[in-house]
């Protein structure tokens, strides 16, 4: 079922309720998703991007009946990843010789995963237009590495909708499909969650590709991304979050992780975020067992906090399983301009602690020195410990 965007522009997607998982298992889904295809109806017709690959029957079903798939002229690609293209090839061999706008390396990234078809590849870059006619066009910016190096979004002058693709998203089913009829805080918290374990690694380049876009000096009326709800209510508001998202973000908010074997570790946690309450009563304290807490809820107050304490337990000489790809996840993050901490408890050899702050240095961490390293149990002596460690970890960074 179609749904109005805006003019001759119409949603032609698939709201997923029932997804739970994303890249994997690596992205939790909590309030459903949607992957949004757009349809233009101008002189030409145009179809931008398509839905992911389990639901490409249905989709090409639901395509005909909106419209003759003979009267597309073009299809816009924006990105090759298959929670996007997935629809290509049931839709290609309905309309074999269609014409596809994408980059160089979505044609890689497409016949790399269907392969070598034989369709009709038109390759773009930045500044490069497809009439439309009645004086309306698309132009198209590349946003390589945001995610993929095959990415761009699509601009359609005279509604002045940017299709956005993974910029600006969220793994979020709005039946209603606009932002200004989403439920506000879960709108934004998912956005908030989208940014921080897709996007973050990619800061940097953000940065620079927001300024690019800044510097066009072109109205938005509608900023339609390939998840979640179109924002057609002061669209630049997403904009405007991402700028400060994508600027090393942080709030007055520390995070303790941990995991535990016999809750020494889990007694040291507790004792740190209380002393950080009474050092610090108006810093916001998160406590989270990464072994139990989802990762990608976690890694987003993570994103939100100035500082983290994370805690493990010696194991195997190390530290325990659930704990190392957690880090090794907070180090694909690439988080910048947080200070970190460690701790925790050990019967023999003890290593942990060490382990700890080399791989939070390793992650890009500022790692302070003091740690709280407990023999067995944790003591009365450990924990007179514990105030040293976070008035280190709540002091401000030097100045460079």
């Amino acid at each position: 079922m179609r749904k109005h965007v805006k003019g001759n522009v119409s949603w032609v997607g698939y709201i997923d309720w029932e997804l739970e998982t994303f890249h994997g298992d690596d992205y939790s889904i909590m309030n459903g998703s949607s992957q949004n295809a757009y349809l233009v109806e101008e002189e030409k017709t145009v179809l931008i991007d398509t839905v992911w690959t389990p639901h490409r029957f249905d989709f090409v079903e639901n395509l005909k009946k909106e419209i003759d798939l003979n009267k597309i002229d073009y299809i816009v690609a924006n990105h090759g990843e298959c929670d996007h293209s997935g629809a290509l090839t049931a839709l290609m061999d309905e309309i074999p010789d269609k014409p596809i706008y994408c980059t160089a390396n979505c044609v890689k990234s497409l016949e790399g995963q269907y392969g070598k078809r034989g369709w009709n590849f038109n390759v773009v870059k930045t500044g490069d237009e497809l009439e439309l006619g009645g004086g309306k066009k698309l132009v198209f910016v590349e946003m390589r590495m945001l995610h993929w190096p095959d990415s761009m979004a699509a601009y359609m002058t005279g509604e002045n909708i940017l299709f956005a693709n993974d910029a600006f998203g969220q793994h979020f089913a709005v039946e209603e499909l606009f932002n200004d009829k989403a439920d506000r805080c879960l709108l934004y918290k998912e956005a908030l969650k989208y940014f921080v374990n897709i996007l973050n690694p990619f800061a940097p380049i953000l940065k620079k590709k927001l300024a690019e876009i800044a510097a066009l000096n072109l109205p938005f009326d509608v900023i339609a991304p390939s998840h979640g709800a179109i924002w057609r209510e002061n669209p630049m508001q997403i904009v405007e979050k991402y700028v400060q998202w994508a600027d090393a973000y942080q709030e007055n908010q520390v995070t303790v992780a941990y995991d535990t074997m016999w809750e020494g570790t889990a007694k040291l946690a507790h004792a740190i975020a209380g002393e950080i309450s009474r050092q610090s009563p108006d810093t916001v304290v998160k406590v989270f067992n990464v072994a139990k807490a989802d990762k990608n809820e976690v890694m987003t107050e993570v994103f939100k906090s100035k500082a983290i304490a994370v805690g493990s337990p010696t194991v195997g000489n190390s530290v325990l399983s659930s704990v190392a790809g957690w880090l090794e996840f907070l180090k694909q993050l690439k988080f910048k301009n947080k200070k970190a901490a460690a701790f925790g408890c050990y019967g023999w050899s003890g290593e942990s602690v060490k382990i700890l702050k080399q791989l939070l240095a390793g992650a890009g961490f500022d790692v302070v020195e003091e740690e709280v390293r407990s023999l067995w149990n944790p003591d009365e002596n450990d924990f007179a410990a514990v105030p040293a460690l976070v008035s280190s970890l709540l002091a401000a960074p030097p100045k460079e």
